[in-house]
């Protein structure tokens, strides 16, 4: 091979680990350097000044780009296999430059009626004090959807798999039913990340990550991606983020979760495999009622999640047949996976979103569960522990619910 390679045409694992840096123009350094600066300087004003007029993508000001970041860009694009990225401090961050610069007062947004709750709150009362009307429905029923439809309508925004409850949405069939509509479709696919599941290909305008979770992987930073058309990326880069949530994520979040993208196929397959594993054995315990993770033969959305992913993450949800009550009791009952709310992590970790919502009320009674997350539901980020180890403490905690 002469030249430069030609990473673009390679796999997703070479991609993630090279893709967009040459080691030779920076001293021979194996991994990318982090640029620690917050401004740039001129030699001209000349320059300065054509970087003003459009006429240069010379860097500026951190808040708006940085080499580390447009990297960490460039790659997550690619294995995406979208034309452009932005990566912002925090996923909310990405969820919120995103809205701001596609929706204005007056528009309509429609979502899925189940989504993260915080990105829920602020559909709830961030946007419609904006002067945003939003419409939750349930997207898998296309009479909802239709109903739901103005001339007011600019987006449709979900996720899938859902969180919590892992379900998938028919990713393709949605972005079908808003096309013909003429709206744009942003779809959250953290929980799958780009090494399962790339909804661009499946006909969506932008994919959104928080890369808190598995893109990163370590439980260490904060940070969020938009990806999709470089004309849309440069819109929101340019006027959400810069403008409006100055959401930049610090050069050393940018190389940390640079360093996690290096695994991220690796450690998604391992994540799914045990996933798989503690679903069935769940599915047999006489202490579980129900179990959501899509890719048990016996779920009912086995054949769909097989057609948009690749595999299943490590994200799965449960019910016990003794409901709220024996939740916390089972939660409390553990001892190796972690009570925590964040997911994506190489701990398992476990959370109750009900008994949370009931704590918020305390605080802010119009606190609701979403439609479709029942009091009894437990949602398990299942880590790389042996998958041995996970399971004994979980059986170990429901045989005394038996």
């Amino acid at each position: 091979m002469n030249g430069k390679r030609d990473y673009e045409e390679m796999g997703f694992m070479t991609r993630a680990i090279h893709l967009g840096y040459d080691a030779q123009e920076e001293n021979g350094a194996v991994n990318a350097p982090v640029y620690m600066t917050s401004t740039y300087s001129f030699d001209t004003m000349a320059e300065a000044e054509a970087v003003f007029a459009g006429e240069s993508d010379r860097y500026v000001y951190g808040r708006q780009h940085n080499p580390t970041q447009a990297l960490l860009e460039k790659r997550l694009a690619s294995l995406e296999g979208a034309e452009a990225g932005l990566v912002t401090g925090t996923g909310m961050g990405a969820i919120c430059s995103t809205m701001m610069t596609l929706l204005q007062a007056g528009d309509e947004i429609i979502s899925h009626h189940t989504i993260y709750s915080t990105a829920s709150t602020y559909l709830d009362d961030g946007l419609p004090g904006l002067g945003i009307g939003v419409k939750k429905v349930d997207l898998t029923n296309p009479e909802e959807f239709a109903a739901a439809l103005t001339a007011k309508t600019r987006l449709v925004y979900f996720e899938s798999p859902v969180n919590p409850s892992g379900e998938v949405l028919d990713i393709r069939a949605i972005a079908d039913r808003a096309r013909a509509d003429g709206l744009l479709v942003v779809v959250d696919s953290t929980f799958a990340s780009p090494a399962l599941q790339q909804p661009i290909s499946l006909g969506t305008d932008l994919v959104i990550h928080s890369l808190t979770k598995y893109i990163n992987g370590h439980g260490d930073i904060l940070g969020g991606a938009v990806l999709g058309s470089a004309e849309l990326i440069d819109k929101i880069r340019t006027k959400g983020m810069r403008y409006m949530t100055g959401s930049s994520l610090s050069p050393m979040s940018c190389f940390l979760v640079l360093r996690g993208l290096k695994t991220l196929k690796i450690r998604m397959r391992q994540h799914g495999e045990s996933a798989l594993q503690i679903a069935g054995w769940l599915e047999q315990h006489p202490a579980v009622s129900t179990v959501c993770y899509p890719f048990l033969p016996s779920h009912p959305q086995h054949d769909l999640a097989h057609r948009q992913m690749s595999a299943g993450s490590g994200m799965l949800s449960f019910e016990l047949r003794s409901g709220f009550d024996g939740a916390t009791q089972m939660i409390d009952g553990l001892h190796l996976i972690g009570k925590a709310v964040s997911l994506g992590d190489t701990e398992s970790l476990i959370t109750h979103p009900a008994a949370l919502v009931e704590a918020r009320q305390r605080i802010d009674p119009s606190a609701r569960l979403a439609r479709g997350v029942s009091r009894a539901m437990i949602r398990l980020s299942v880590g790389l522990e042996d998958v041995e180890d996970i399971w004994a403490d979980l059986e170990n905690s429901l045989d005394r619910l038996v």
